[in-house]
């Protein structure tokens, strides 16, 4: 019996029917949008096409990792190649690369090499294979440098003896001065290159429906950069306070009691290094990671050099043991350490064995810092991140955070405001980014 399954495309606005035409014929192409723009279907479908007509067997599909790389492009929520090619494809090791084999219309084998290429070492995948084409999602998240480690050099120099070359990027606009604009799209623009560049918005995705956009805008701060960039599709600096609604109306995220559906309690450690102080902050996860709740902070007064280890194993203990107290209902199971002092947090898993405490500790992931504070605006904008009105530095910090002007979408860390509070808050819950995220979507 033979199955077969058709994908439900929707119909491309004439927007998007021109960018794929549009790829046919443009050596670059480049896709610039707001979220749910549909530039990265577009993209794909384009590729796709491109495929049947290229005369190279090789190909290049790269994302900020090798999973992301396969998810956005390979499955991309079931417009990707594994779907368009469904039945003429398989998934496969190409000289130890993850790799789509493709057999196109004409019964011509063409391989698409899967890769990631958001870390200083991620060229080092690529380096030696020859490629027709490259697609890229999420381009501006890629190692980019002015070396000999910048993945996007490294990949136009894997397209020189192309048959076909042809270049597709999907990003999200970013701040004006990122080196995606300087060194590639505004630079290839200007020098007159064969670009094919647009700029989509949510607006210019015909799958999506009027109620739903509004859904999703209400994700996003009005007037926030971030509602710049991922709503209008705007590239936009980061500048001023971060949580400017918070700064001007913290009593809507400010509670009195805890919510009654908390599950499960995080609990975040920031060490204080030469400017600063250590900081602990319990964070209450809400049913189905729906939200997030701040239930109790300390800080620790002393500098490096002015306090020691024991001195940090006695408090984290007696803050442990008061939050059991406060809050005899709420398991704690996860500690998560600053990653940058793993001295500090061997001899805290001492102390904490010593007190008969048997939470384990785990190293904090450090994510990017404009990710975090990504997440933490978008729970704040749909209601879902609060925090107790007792937790006066976890309310000062989310007030006073500023961006840096001198260094884009980094958070300004010069003493001035209490960023160890914010970077212990975020510790407790970085790790459940993605499952906040998609729990968004799901709302």
């Amino acid at each position: 019996m033979i199955r077969s399954k058709k994908i439900n495309w929707k119909p491309f606005s004439k927007v998007h029917k021109e960018y794929i035409t549009a790829c046919m014929r443009h050596t670059f192409n480049f896709a610039e949008g707001a979220v749910r723009s549909g530039k990265t279907i577009s993209n794909v479908y384009a590729f796709a096409m491109l495929l049947e007509r290229t005369p190279d067997k090789l190909h290049l599909a790269t994302g900020t990792s090798l999973a992301a790389a396969c998810m956005n492009i390979g499955d991309c929520n079931g417009f990707g190649l594994e779907h368009i090619f469904r039945g003429r494809c398989r998934w496969g090791l190409y000289k130890g690369n993850r790799a789509l084999f493709i057999t196109t219309k004409q019964k011509n084998e063409r391989v698409v090499i899967f890769a990631g290429g958001g870390k200083a070492d991620s060229y080092k995948k690529i380096r030696g294979n020859s490629y027709g084409m490259w697609i890229a999602s999420e381009v501006n998240k890629h190692y980019i440098s002015d070396d000999d480690h910048c993945f996007v050099s490294e990949a136009f120099n894997r397209l020189l003896a192309s048959g076909m070359r042809r270049v597709l990027w999907d990003f999200n606009p970013d701040h004006p001065g990122h080196p995606i604009y300087k060194k590639y799209v505004d630079k290839y623009v200007e020098e007159g290159l064969d670009v094919n560049h647009r700029k989509f918005t949510i607006f210019d995705n015909s799958a999506i429906s009027p109620e739903r956009i509004e859904e999703i805008t209400k994700q996003y701060v009005p007037g926030s950069f971030w509602y710049k960039r991922c709503i209008l599709g705007e590239r936009a600096a980061a500048e001023g306070l971060i949580f400017m609604n918070f700064a001007q109306e913290p009593e809507k995220w400010i509670r009195s009691q805890p919510p009654s559906d908390i599950t499960h309690v995080m609990i975040g450690i920031d060490y204080g290094g030469t400017m600063s102080a250590s900081a602990f902050v319990a964070v209450g996860i809400r049913l189905g990671m729906t939200g997030l709740c701040v239930l109790k902070e300390m800080k620790v007064a002393g500098k490096k050099g002015e306090i020691t280890p024991t001195e940090i194993e006695s408090a984290f203990v007696r803050f442990y043991r008061e939050f059991e107290k406060e809050f005899p209902i709420y398991p704690i199971q996860y500690i998560f350490a600053d990653s940058e002092a793993q001295y500090l947090t061997n001899g805290l898993r001492l102390a904490l064995k010593r007190a008969g405490i048997s939470t384990g500790i785990s190293d904090s992931k450090k994510l990017p810092i404009a990710e975090r504070i990504a997440c933490k605006s978008r729970l704040m904008a749909e209601g879902r991140w609060t925090v107790l009105e007792s937790c006066k530095n976890v309310i000062n910090s989310t007030s006073t955070q500023m961006w840096d002007t001198a260094h884009p979408d980094k958070r300004l860390d010069n003493g001035t405001t209490d960023i160890d509070t914010a970077d212990a808050e975020e510790y407790a819950w970085e790790r459940f980014i993605n499952q906040l995220i998609y729990m968004s979507e799901r709302r």
